[in-house]
């Protein structure tokens, strides 16, 4: 993060980059809206962004839904296929 020290452009032999991907809690598009469940998920232009879901944390298989390279600043991810399930998990990596 800024103001942070000790970082090198590597970890193990792998690049790093800052990550700041947030989902935008407060907005009005999380939650159900036209029948779809989704929220708003803002980061750097250009990042890549893989949104997966599980229906069990108790034994986790988590699936992709959607890969996203953002355009701009944000997008929306909706899920129409939400009430197909009694529980359905979000979360978000890079590829």
């Amino acid at each position: 993060m800024p103001g942070t020290s000790g970082w090198a452009s590597t970890y193990a032999g792998h690049p790093v980059a800052l990550w700041n991907l947030t989902v935008q809690a407060t907005c009005n598009g999380l939650g159900v809206r036209t029948n779809q469940f989704g929220f708003h998920i803002t980061c750097a232009s250009g990042t890549v962004v893989v949104v997966e879901t599980c229906t069990d944390l108790a034994h986790p298989i988590w699936s992709p839904l959607q890969t996203n390279t953002l355009a701009g600043s944000s997008f929306y991810f909706s899920d129409p296929q939400w009430t197909n399930y009694p529980a359905r998990l979000y979360r978000l990596r890079s590829p």
